[in-house]
Formats: structure tokens, C-alpha cells, sequence
């Protein structure tokens, strides 16, 4: 191979061959998350960045997820940081490897490049698992706590999302954080999501022999009927 045919070739395989075609850029495949991805992939120049919209519902749900906490009636009883420092330290490692900037990364880092179709998909399911968790966090009401607790005249609520699984909140996060890991396709989102799934199923696992402490046989026998985590299975 001569060396004209060698730097063509590298141009092909580095997405830097591109035509216009009717309006749009077509080129070799780009990750969503690509600060080009806009100007390379085929999509309109103007259209919304996926990657934008991943972080403003991550944002709008931690904002408002925060002033809700607000509304929660006061505790009577709590697990303690005895109780709930593995989980918690599990859960803050995986959220800032689950939120390392991916932009750039290629090679082994870059475990997958998300097309456009693939990234929005990934966009819905997010808004799916977050509009989840709101509406267990509005139908639980004031019972809900941030933390391992009981409140005051705490009773099972099995109605509603919490007819189709015990822990609807944890499987909306689950969701979404899914949705994030293949969105982003690097290493760091895989890892994250791994710890961030475990941290939580510890935290509903605590949560559980809590409950079944505070509240005795009216929990044993719900647990019997509704699912933890996935909604028709045993899971």
C-alpha cells in the first residue's frame, strides 16, 4: 500500500470522509455522545443533541426529586448509618463513575458507539423510568423517606405501582440507569451501572427486613403477592 492509498484509507475508517446528501451529513458512525455528532451524523444540524437531553432529565429529576423531600411525614423510627453505610458508600461510587463525561473516548473505553436511533430509544426509556419513580413517589405520599425509615402511622400501600412491585421507585432508577449505561457505551457507565444496581438492591434488601420488623405479617403477606424489583416475575 502506498502512502496516498494509507492516508485515504485511515480517512475511511476515521469518519472523515463525508458528503452532503440533501441536507444532512452522511458519514461513518458516530457516537451520540460525540461533541462532532451533530455536524457528522445523519441528522439535521439543528436537531436536539441526545446526549443534552440525557443529562436534563437526570438534572430535572434530581432537582425536583430534592424539593419533594420536603413533603415526607416525620420518622418514628430509622435503620441508622450502621445500617446504611455499605449501600451508600456502593451508591456514590457508582454515580460519579456513572457520570464521567464520555466525549472522545475511543478504543477500549469506548465499549460501544450508540447510533441515533439507539440514543433516543435510550432518551424514552429514561423518561419512562423517571415518570415511574414520580408516580410511586406521589402515590406513597408522605411516607416517603430518602433514607431506611418507619414514619409515623406507617402501613403497606399496595396499590397503584406498588401493586405491580414492592420497590417501584428502585425499578424506575433501574430503568433509566439501564437506558443511560447503553446510551453512553463506555466503561465507566458499565461500571457505574453495575454498582449503582447493586447499591440499590442492598438498600431493598435493608428496606425489606426493615419493614418486615416494623410492620410483621401485613408485609410478609404482601411480599407474598408483588414482586421487589420486576414487575410479573419473583425478582
Amino acid at each position: 500500500m502506498n502512502a496516498a492509498n494509507g492516508s485515504s484509507h485511515h480517512a475511511f475508517l476515521t469518519g472523515f470522509d463525508r458528503r452532503l446528501a440533501g441536507g444532512y451529513i452522511a458519514t461513518a458512525p458516530r457516537a451520540f455522545d460525540d461533541p462532532g455528532y451533530n455536524r457528522v451524523a445523519a441528522v439535521p444540524s439543528h436537531a436536539m443533541h441526545p446526549y443534552k437531553m440525557v443529562a436534563t432529565l437526570w438534572l430535572a429529576w434530581l432537582i425536583s426529586w430534592v424539593i419533594a423531600a420536603l413533603w415526607a411525614d416525620p420518622v418514628k423510627r430509622r435503620a441508622g448509618l450502621d445500617a446504611e453505610y455499605q449501600y451508600r458508600i456502593v451508591l456514590l461510587v457508582g454515580t460519579l463513575l456513572f457520570f464521567v463525561p464520555a466525549h472522545g473516548f475511543i478504543g477500549r473505553v469506548r465499549l460501544w458507539p450508540p447510533s441515533p436511533t439507539l440514543a433516543w430509544l435510550c432518551v424514552a426509556l429514561i423518561a419512562i423510568g423517571l415518570l415511574f419513580t414520580w408516580w410511586a413517589r406521589i402515590h406513597l405520599g408522605r411516607l416517603w423517606s430518602g433514607t431506611v425509615t418507619a414514619k409515623i402511622d406507617h402501613h403497606v400501600v399496595d396499590t397503584g405501582p406498588y401493586a405491580l412491585v414492592r420497590h417501584p421507585i428502585y425499578t424506575g432508577l433501574l430503568l433509566a440507569i439501564l437506558a443511560t449505561m447503553v446510551a453512553r457505551g463506555t466503561l465507566w457507565a458499565v461500571a457505574g451501572a453495575v454498582l449503582l444496581t447493586i447499591g440499590i438492591v442492598m438498600k431493598a434488601r435493608l428496606e425489606e427486613r426493615f419493614l418486615h420488623s416494623e410492620l410483621g405479617k401485613a408485609y410478609d403477606d404482601y411480599a407474598g403477592r408483588v414482586p421487589m424489583l420486576v414487575p410479573f416475575t419473583q425478582v
